[in-house]
């Protein structure tokens, strides 16, 4: 790594330096404007940026150009920090060309990292910064309801992620680095039991599974959980289809002041079916429960739901596992998760 970051900030000086070179124009062949010139006292005669002619070394404080570089004997460096493009510089120590930032001091030509997701160097006096994380983000995927690109707790760089309408995944995600949520309360007087000195088991921290982000059809449904080799927060995703659209039925636009309307809570399909994702097949049948529908604003949503991996067999004969939300019970309720243009059962109903 010291290395990676040593020829970055290599690179990043010759950068400069060839900016600096695209002002200062040199003549090929060499045409230089007479014998070597005479320096004063201590003066150094130094072959120019050109690499084509004598000239005097600049000294501290003096003008300097790529034509006319500084003193190197002496330490000296051109610093264009307070230059604008194409002016000149001015010939300081190289102990001058420290950075300082938050209150510490940086040598010339260091690499240095004031955050997780930052690298910045140190040079000619200014400080040079860039993005520790990747550039290219893994974009979210057509089927990602309302995707946020955000920090989750416990990484560094920002990422997408897929959130229902309520960010409530998200919320529950920074809820649960909390230390005060993975431990019970203790009542007084109450004294904790020594545990031997074996590795520490991993601590289930998961958040509740969001809402099905389609009300009828395919969707996706997700959570920020540990349960993984690395026991690290991480987004998990699960198919889900809370009920098929072909069985959405319209709702009454006109609705009787004060009559409750009618809900069937959840019904089951006619028989075993194959499941379908992205033109693969469940290579089993499932009998699955789907949620119903009201005749007036409320929505039945899934109550006691279970996570199963399925197998799909695709055209190529490839076969993959996705998890997919099993619905045990629905509840019908006015606490709706869809806002009513994205719900199907609520269309032409006004309120």
């Amino acid at each position: 790594m010291d290395r990676l970051l040593s020829d970055c900030v290599r690179v990043l000086i010759l950068l400069c330096v060839a900016a600096q070179v695209l002002g200062q124009h040199c003549d090929r062949p060499c045409s230089c404007p007479g014998p070597a010139p005479q320096c004063p006292p201590g003066v150094p005669l130094v072959l120019d940026g050109c690499r084509c002619c004598q000239v005097c070394a600049r000294q501290r404080g003096e003008p300097c150009t790529q034509k006319f570089p500084c003193d190197i004997q002496r330490g000296l460096q051109c610093d264009y920090s307070l230059s604008l493009p194409g002016e000149a510089g001015e010939c300081v120590s190289q102990q001058d060309l420290g950075c300082e930032v938050n209150g510490i001091t940086y040598q010339e030509g260091q690499a240095f990292q004031p955050s997780c997701d930052t690298y910045c160097y140190c040079v000619g006096g200014g400080v040079t910064c860039k993005s520790a994380c990747p550039l290219t983000a893994r974009l979210p995927t057509p089927d990602c309801p309302n995707p946020q690109f955000i920090r989750l707790p416990g990484k560094c760089c920002r990422e997408w992620v897929c959130e229902n309408l309520e960010n409530t995944v998200i919320q529950d995600a920074i809820t649960a680095t909390r230390p005060r949520s993975f431990w019970p309360a203790l009542t007084r007087n109450q004294i904790l039991p020594k545990q031997a000195p074996t590795a520490a088991p991993c601590v289930e921290r998961s958040t509740q599974w969001s809402a099905c982000s389609q009300s009828c059809g395919a969707g996706v449904s997700t959570r920020v959980s540990n349960q993984n080799p690395a026991c690290k927060l991480q987004m998990e995703t699960r198919l889900c289809k809370v009920r098929p659209c072909n069985m959405v039925q319209p709702v009454q636009r006109n609705p009787v002041w004060g009559q409750q309307g009618q809900c069937k809570a959840s019904f089951t399909s006619p028989g075993p079916i194959r499941l379908i994702h992205q033109g693969c097949y469940s290579t089993q049948a499932y009998k699955l429960r789907y949620c119903g529908q009201c005749t007036d604003s409320r929505c039945c949503t899934p109550h006691q739901t279970s996570t199963a991996e399925v197998t799909f067999r695709c055209p190529s004969g490839r076969l993959i596992q996705r998890p997919v939300m099993m619905i045990h019970s629905c509840a019908c309720h006015n606490n709706c998760p869809y806002a009513p243009f994205m719900n199907p059962a609520l269309w032409g109903f006004r309120p």
